[in-house]
């Protein structure tokens, strides 16, 4: 799911537009260094300030609260494991351990999920905060707390929230972390006490990352504006299910039962009564018959939907909001664009333990600390009294296990990608909007935003039907929307338009209740039952248990739209046929167990194909490049009773082959460069394995191809708001005599810095010149002529423009001898203080980030260190976290985390898993009691 960067700690790097304002008080961080890291005076006391936030790991703490003792076990990577007698004391002393490490984290995460940022960093954050007040997230977790979660989940949040106060009381800033040592200096903040509704909120923000296609469903209606049907299909082409198979194969939607089956034994055990949404599966189902299926096209790209949205002034307004989109920080990803993950499962019959084995890994932005927090939590004696005992990985800030395992089952997580957003452009009249033929009145809130260091601002938010108006949050958005026009089919102007969101997590849920259920769960109908509760964000969910069973189950809030609306374009608000009509049935959502094929694997491909299910999930699958790639790996190990083991599981974690230069390369060696240098990088590719290893030179060049390719073929014959951002590509990135000055094309587009550029949309690009390869005549291969370089008329004509670039590219980064050429040196990880590491000055930043490590991988490759192919070749998501698994011997499973325990700079846990991590290791995963117990290096003792 979840997860990153941005992720962990909340805040975005600045922008250009906002630094002038953070100047002051980041110029008095340099004496927080001086003081801090004994820069300047290099003294005992300076030492003795770093180590006072970090946590007491031996001895005896008192914990007012407590029913009776609890220890704190920790390894030699500071991971917790917590034994307690009584589900209380468990999630109250995992409150208290969290803080311990990272409580600094959880500050700014619970406050960026409130839209109170700048109660921590100032004017600079106002807008984030605007725009985060209008989603409301706290608001919704405080309805969910109220009237939607069960008793004895407040009473775990309760606990939790109890164990993180216990351990702020009687806590200066500077105690608790560096960072609040450097805010002092500034505005002289201080943490407040823990709510159990700070736990929920961080759900609603982790969804948001997740949410789906929402930006494509603006982009797709900006493209309207300058291509045609024919090309914007060219650019979200078909999904491909003969190729790359769907996760769900054996599964059937009955439509007499109005219910997903498989069939035969394996089927009855699935059907445990998930409790469906939105009226009855039969009721349901005869509309959604009806509707389009999810293939991954522009379907309706010329219907009415963006006919009210393919004007000039909306086109503006839509190209707005996705500025104001891509500011915002992101809470565990990368803003929901481009996020992915690899999950999967091997039933017994494959494996050498006889049991089954099942990895995870998902794929996020690089943060620091990691947005994943490793922990145990073990009861005793499992009993009614205390019903844990479990280990994996969860969030700080958050009670129970997201990913992991108990003494029964083991699940993983990838995003599915359903589709559970919509805007709608909303005709303003008023004091209301149009809807259905008349003018209802906005739903109204004033929210007052604190700023440290300066006057509280009011904002005031609108509501529709359909939900917020996210268009308000800009001053430009409003006055392009009082002057925009439509087509014929809307309605007359009025006072202008508004763009609103539709979104599954602004209604309260109970997601944090499947938590605890699947932390319980025993066995497939246990885990399907806390599934049906788990409904956003919606996730892959694949399972395995000791008793030999594995399966995958799609749960999730997934809106019903009517006939003829598919969900992949903003749609007009004032036509009641675009409304949400309800919500897809838990039991009518597709799952399997224990398939014929013995294996599962999830890697945010299409779920289902479209011919087996009736309703739409989405328009915007993941093309299936990695879990493919994931099942032929599988498939090759199996064949003539081939078994897999852990470190089988652990090698395909680390699989860097690259589908597109399979693709590519033999197209590109029967070109001729006419260019001695340009040919004698084209033989690095002769012989090539299209194996992306962090020493290839093969692989330096290709992708640098590659990037060229892109540039050339897509740059400049998209709208500028759908141009990669982070860097002028269309302007000439390079000439035939040596390289330009990318930093100074940079400035001259007005750009971000390329650091701070988001990927481009994980594998649909392979997809896109995938089909183009059998057009090389096709509009897309041509380019006009640029200064000394000739135009290109075709396919073959670009890819040659594409080689010669990409040599004097490299030639500028890495040298122009190419045997001192590797993928490592251009394809480099930074892991960075998602707040004052990024914003604060170079010595402050200096003490905070770490690295660089030069890594394998790629774009799109199971071992998905992605890249942004407009801001050049720096990591900008990754595997945050890598396990495996062992139904057999739990105590031989494996895994890793991106850093470390810690989010204390200087403490030895902080980033100490990263160079594992980073060459592909994995750690021991210690379970039982006697693992846990031999494996154990420090143990601290909570008593009442």
């Amino acid at each position: 799911m979840p997860p990153n960067t941005t992720a962990s700690t909340g805040q975005q790097p600045g922008k250009s537009g906002r630094r002038k304002g953070r100047k002051a008080r980041l110029i008095v961080l340099v004496l927080v260094l001086a003081l801090v890291g004994g820069v300047a005076y290099g003294s005992y006391w300076s030492i003795s300030t770093v180590r006072a936030s970090f946590p007491q790991t031996k001895g005896t703490l008192t914990l007012k609260g407590l029913s009776g003792p609890v220890e704190v076990k920790r390894d030699h990577y500071g991971i917790p494991q917590i034994y307690a007698s009584s589900d209380a004391d468990l999630f109250m002393a995992q409150g208290y351990v969290q803080a311990q490490d990272r409580f600094y984290e959880m500050d700014v995460r619970r406050h960026m999920a409130a839209g109170r940022l700048s109660e921590m960093f100032g004017k600079s954050q106002v807008d984030n905060d605007e725009f985060l007040r209008t989603l409301g997230w706290d608001r919704v977790a405080k309805q969910e707390y109220d009237t939607k979660l069960s008793a004895t989940t407040k009473k775990y949040l309760q606990a939790y929230a109890e164990g993180v106060n216990s351990y702020l009381q009687g806590k200066d800033g500077e105690d608790i972390s560096l960072e609040y040592a450097a805010l002092g200096f500034t505005n002289d903040y201080m943490p407040q006490k823990w709510t159990p509704v700070d736990s929920i909120s961080w759900l609603k923000a982790m969804a948001w990352d997740l949410r789906g296609n929402m930006q494509d469903e603006i982009d797709r209606a900006l493209l309207t504006s300058r291509l045609g049907p024919k090309q914007i299909a060219d650019l979200y082409p078909q999904y491909p299910y003969g190729r790359n198979k769907a996760i769900v194969q054996e599964g059937q939607y009955d439509e007499l039962t109005g219910a997903f089956e498989q069939g035969g034994t394996s089927g009855t055990s699935g059907t445990s009564g998930a409790n469906g949404t939105g009226g009855t599966a039969g009721a349901s189902a005869g509309t959604a018959g009806t509707q389009g299926t999810g293939s991954g096209t522009a379907s309706g790209a010329g219907g009415t939907a963006s006919g009210a949205s393919g004007t000039a002034g909306l086109d503006s307004q839509l190209g707005g909001l996705t500025n104001v989109l891509d500011d915002l920080p992101p809470a565990v990803g990368v803003n929901g664009d481009g996020i992915g993950s690899n999950s999967w499962v091997v039933g017994g019959e494959h494996t050498i333990t006889g049991k089954p084995l099942l990895a995870n890994d998902p794929h996020l932005s690089p943060s620091l600390p990691s947005v994943w927090y490793q922990m145990g939590l073990h009861c005793r004696s499992v009993s009614g009294a205390c019903q844990y005992d479990v280990s994996g990985y969860t969030f700080a800030g958050m009670p129970g296990v997201i990913i992991g395992h108990n003494q029964n089952i083991s699940w993983g997580m990838t995003n599915s990608g359903v589709d559970v957003t919509d805007l709608y452009l909303e005709k303003i009249t008023g004091n209301g909007y149009l809807y259905d033929g008349k003018v209802k009145p906005f739903e109204t809130r004033e929210e007052t935003i604190k700023v440290a260091g300066g006057s509280p601002k009011k904002i005031v938010v609108r509501e529709t039907n359909n939900g917020p108006l996210l268009s308000d949050r800009d001053e430009e958005l409003v006055k392009v929307g009082r002057k925009a026009t439509v087509d014929t089919a809307a309605p007359d102007r009025g006072d202008g338009y508004g763009v609103a969101l539709r979104w599954t997590a602004l209604q309260p849920g109970t997601t944090m209740d499947a938590v605890f259920a699947m932390n319980k769960a025993k066995n497939w109908t246990d885990f399907r039952k806390a599934a049906a509760q788990f409904e956003v964000p919606s996730q892959n969910l694949i399972y395995a248990d000791t008793e030999n069973h594995i399966g995958y189950t799609l749960p999730g809030k997934i809106p019903l739209r009517q006939k003829g609306d598919d969900g992949s374009i903003p749609a007009p608000g004032w036509d009641p046929k675009y409304r949400w009509s309800g919500y897809i049935p838990q039991d009518a959502l597709p799952y399997e167990y224990d398939p014929e094929r013995g294996y599962i694997v999830t890697a945010n491909q299409a779920v289902i194909d479209p011919g087996k299910y009736p309703y739409t999930l989405t328009a915007d699958w993941g093309y299936g490049a990695r879990s493919q790639r994931i099942t032929d790996l599988i498939q090759s190990k199996i064949k003539d009773g081939g078994k897999i083991s852990t470190d089988d599981m652990r090698q395909m974690q680390l699989d860097n082959s690259s589908e597109i230069a399979r693709l590519l390369v033999p197209t590109l060696l029967k070109i001729d460069p006419g260019n001695k240098d340009v040919r004698e990088a084209q033989k690095l590719l002769e012989g090539w394995d299209y194996t992306q290893d962090a020493d290839s030179a093969a692989a330096a060049y290709f992708n640098a191809v590659w990037r060229n390719v892109l540039k050339l073929a897509f740059g400049n014959k998209l709208p500028k708001e759908l141009r990669p951002k982070g860097q002028c590509l269309w302007v000439d990135p390079v000439n035939t005599t040596g390289p330009a000055d990318e930093a100074r094309k940079v400035r001259e587009c007005g750009q971000r810095d390329p650091d701070q550029a988001q990927p481009d949309g994980g594998d649909r690009w392979f997809e896109v010149v995938r089909k183009l390869m059998n057009q090389p005549d096709s509009d897309w291969w041509t380019t006009p002529e640029v200064r000394t370089r000739p135009a290109a008329h075709n396919r073959d004509q670009l890819f040659k423009r594409a080689m010669i670039d990409a040599r004097w590219e490299l030639t500028a980064k890495l040298g122009k001898d190419i045997d001192s050429w590797s993928w490592g040196r251009l394809h480099r990880l930074f892991l960075k203080n998602q707040t004052l590491g990024t914003a604060g000055p170079g010595f402050l930043q200096y003490a905070l980030n770490r690295g660089p490590w030069e890594l394998g991988g790629g774009e799109a490759t199971v071992n998905a260190t992605g890249w942004n192919a407009a801001g050049g070749y720096g990591v900008v998501w990754v595997p945050s976290m890598r396990m495996v698994v062992n139904l057999g011997d739990l105590d031989k499973s494996k895994w890793i985390n991106l850093t470390g325990a810690s989010g204390h700079a200087y403490n030895a846990h902080y980033v100490d898993q990263t160079d594992k991590w980073a060459a592909g290791e994995l750690l021991d995963w210690s379970f039982s009691d006697q693992a846990v117990e031999k494996s154990t290096a420090d143990k601290l003792v909570l008593r009442p």
